[in-house]
């Protein structure tokens, strides 16, 4: 007898419609086809030891399964649920009138138990663009496929509930998510508040600049001066995510795994802050399973590299494809992934080995040529497209021993959202773009011509910093996200003079004077 069942491969955040087909025959024989992996092959071995643990004797038969279409290749141990439910509907201990209205993954244990699996909420988005009427999954993802509407999700403990559900002897009830109460109750909720930061007023104030307009920034300053501390802040200035940047963050870490029990939708900005030792693939993406890495976690939020010096120069350079174009692209032997990264870049460093290069209060014990080896290891390429640098020096007893807490998060966080409506009004006409840092030569031109005064100032500040003309652009962004700040039309001499005064590390003398 023929039985088919449903499941879905997914490659990228791309998920395809896999149809199993179980036959079975008299004889002895075992056979898979459809360019499964070893964790596919393997499922028939915990299926013939789940289904007798849960009262259920196959009879001896040749069984072929053919995953189709058999030209993509498929991976994981979610196949584990269709298969097995396509070997009992082939041996008719289960009617298959009802298995082409459902889609269904899941790892299977040998207790016959449910086990979650990935990417549970692209396969629920491709079940409702390939109309079937429902989703069966694993307990621990239903919540998180249930974000999608018009479309049943059960989620189940045991392979016993659904073989109940499929022949009519249960009717349980679909999974319900309301998405968007769940969405906006978590919004406004931060561990982590400005209102800690004692001084630092200047740096804070380059951080309102950057949450306004998405801009890469950089902080660099001895130990204990507040970098980490006012960097993990951040998320808590940042505009609220949008229900469609939500989907889509929320999409790639369930590719990624990612997502905790009983999560729906990702509420909150990610910010992904990884160990200095990681890799490239561990920051790009790949691995054989193409997984998505650290600067596509990051979509959508913040990523932060901190004592950035301490990373490899090789993993470094990877970041400029990212940081230009908002995607990256994973090309493999056996495939290739397009993954989104559209996130802000923060990063801080020491300004020498010994970490005290310019600090009063301590005296630096470096040479001029192992601050400049060591700062080298950021490259021109990768500093020319990190749009705020800024210098921080040690918070002074005077003001660390304040008592009265600096201004929250929640009135920057107002600012920076003002802001960011008047960008979304600006370019409500361009696809894709939401904020000034990523606007197109064109749009920068279009929208923050400087006048005959700011002009001046700007080619002065070219021709003595020796900026690039990458630099000139980012500079004319970061002055259209200060004009918007203050709510002025038009980007004006002071607004340039500021976004000057954010390229510390463009001044060539850097390495050879004090901070």
């Amino acid at each position: 007898m023929l039985a088919k069942t449903y499941c879905a491969a997914v490659v990228g955040l791309e998920a395809t419609t896999i149809t199993i087909e179980v036959n079975m025959t008299r004889g002895v024989m075992f056979n898979l086809s459809g360019m499964a992996d070893t964790a596919v092959k393997e499922s028939y071995a915990r299926i013939s030891a789940a289904l007798p643990n849960v009262g259920y004797r196959l009879s001896v038969a040749s069984l072929t399964i053919n995953l189709s279409p058999a030209d993509i290749r498929k991976e994981g141990s979610s196949y584990d649920l269709p298969i097995a439910i396509g070997m009992l509907a082939a041996h008719e201990k289960l009617p298959a009138d009802r298995l082409g209205d459902y889609m269904m993954v899941g790892e299977l244990g040998l207790d016959g138990k449910l086990k979650p699996v990935r990417a549970a909420l692209p396969i629920a988005i491709r079940a409702r663009k390939e109309k079937f009427k429902g989703l069966i999954v694993p307990r621990h993802n239903a919540r998180e496929a249930a974000v999608v509407n018009n479309l049943e999700v059960y989620g189940m403990d045991d392979i016993t509930q659904v073989i109940e559900m499929l022949s009519g002897k249960s009717k349980p009830e679909p999974m319900f998510v309301d998405t968007r109460k769940e969405f906006y109750e978590h919004q406004a909720s931060f561990d982590l508040d400005f209102s800690d930061v004692r001084g630092q007023e200047n740096v804070k104030r380059a951080l309102e600049v950057a949450a306004a307009g998405g801009h890469n920034l950089i902080m660099i300053g001895p130990p204990g001066s507040g970098k980490s501390m006012m960097a993990k802040r951040l998320p808590s200035i940042l505009p609220p995510l949008s229900l469609a940047e939500s989907l889509e963050t929320t999409q790639v870490h369930s590719v990624a795994g990612k997502l905790s029990r009983d999560t729906s939708l990702i509420s909150q900005r990610p910010f992904r802050s990884p160990h200095h030792t990681i890799s490239q693939v561990g920051l790009c993406g790949g691995t054989s399973s193409a997984q998505p890495g650290e600067v596509s976690l990051a979509h959508n939020g913040v990523l932060f590299l901190d004592e950035l010096t301490e990373f490899s120069k090789q993993t470094l350079e990877v970041l400029r494809q990212p940081l230009e174009d908002r995607k990256i692209t994973v090309a493999r032997a056996k495939y290739t992934v397009e993954y989104p990264c559209s996130f802000m870049f923060v990063a801080s460093t020491n300004p020498c080995p010994c970490g005290y290069y310019g600090d009063p209060t301590h005296t630096c014990v470096c040479t001029p040529g192992q601050i400049q080896r060591y700062m080298s290891k950021i490259s021109g390429p990768l500093l020319d497209r990190i749009d705020i640098q800024c210098e921080i020096q040690a918070v002074p007893f005077a003001e660390l021993s304040q008592m009265q807490p600096g201004e929250p998060s929640a009135a920057i966080r107002e600012r920076v959202i003002a802001a960011r409506k008047i960008q979304e009004e600006r370019f409500r006409n361009h696809k894709g773009v939401h904020c000034n840092a990523q606007m197109t030569e064109r749009m920068v031109h279009q929208y923050a011509a400087p006048d005959a005064q700011s002009l001046d100032m700007l080619r002065m500040a070219m021709e003595k910093l020796k900026l690039s003309a990458r630099a000139y652009t980012r500079i004319l962004k970061v002055s259209r996200t200060i004009a918007d700040l203050e709510g002025a039309e038009k980007v004006l001499s002071h607004h340039i003079g500021e976004a000057i005064g954010y390229r510390n590390l463009d001044r060539g003398d850097w390495a050879e004077r004090g901070i």
